[in-house]
């Protein structure tokens, strides 16, 4: 589909429905999204959600460089060009590193972009500077361990099993659910699956810095959880500054980070109710 990797794509709803395009994020793939998914198709919509790049397993290359954000945010201008048209605009949904694709490609593609609905993770700007002023730089403490060589993928081994137990406790630890975690960590039980999900973050720590993205500029919607133990309140409180659109925020209550698979409900009618408010 772009460059000779071919992405799964996990497709829900009438073919001539509005096209929502969701971004899934670590450790998980495009299946994440389907009790949103399911909701959204029941509303009409058509929804899109890609193994995005290292979790399909037909875009799986090697090595940190291949796994910096211009790629995911081509990957999936690639994904919305072959399924929906090459001057589609879509609805875009992203959370965790969903979301930070999605800040991007709606700040430097906003052409192709209807609405944003970010989940969990503002724009990179934000969180960046959240490190420095606020406790986020220690909530992000794995961030700086994924950093490290072969450890992370020694640690997180599934030793052959049909997932890693020390994953899933650490995932269950952040407020996942027993069967999320083990889903989850059973997709990356394959030692080149779980290389390529980590690479993510060694990816965005890779090359020289690019210039900072404009504001966004389409109508957004930012929904956090106040039971999210990788992103602080702090993070969020910036989020509007990088906002030129119209822009709305929604916080979750007693909701860990995993708001698609703990608040399908919830999520699935902010992103509705986004979507009627800014029609095509």
């Amino acid at each position: 589909m772009r460059d000779g990797l071919t992405f799964d794509v996990h497709e829900l709803g009438p073919a001539g429905g509005d096209p929502v395009l969701l971004l899934h994020g670590f450790p998980q793939r495009g299946d994440s999204w389907r009790a949103v998914a399911t909701r959204l198709a029941a509303n009409g919509c058509r929804t899109l959600a890609p193994d995005q790049r290292g979790y399909s397993p037909g875009a799986r290359p090697a090595g940190r460089d291949s796994y910096r954000l211009d790629e995911m945010v081509a990957d999936a201008l690639a994904v919305v060009d072959e399924l929906v048209g090459p001057t589609a605009r879509v609805h875009l949904v992203g959370h965790d590193w969903g979301a930070v694709v999605a800040w991007r490609l709606a700040a430097r593609h906003g052409d192709r972009v209807r609405t944003l609905t970010a989940v969990s993770v503002p724009p990179a700007a934000a969180y960046l500077r959240s490190l420095v002023t606020t406790r986020q730089g220690l909530a992000s403490w794995y961030v700086y361990a994924f950093q490290l060589p072969w450890l992370p993928e020694r640690v997180l081994s599934a030793g052959g099993g049909p997932f890693s137990r020390r994953f899933v406790a650490a995932l269950r630890g952040t407020g996942q659910s027993k069967a999320a975690a083990q889903r989850d960590a059973a997709g990356l039980a394959d030692p080149k699956s779980l290389s390529a999900a980590i690479n993510w973050y060694r990816g965005a720590f890779s090359g020289p810095p690019g210039d900072p993205d404009p504001p966004v500029r389409v109508p957004t919607l930012f929904v956090w959880s106040d039971g999210d133990t990788a992103l602080t309140r702090q993070s969020t409180e910036l989020v509007h500054r990088y906002v030129a659109g119209p822009f709305r925020y929604a916080e979750l209550c007693g909701v860990s980070h995993w708001i698609p698979d703990e608040a399908p409900d919830q999520l699935a009618e902010l992103v509705i109710e986004h979507i009627a408010e800014h029609p095509a």
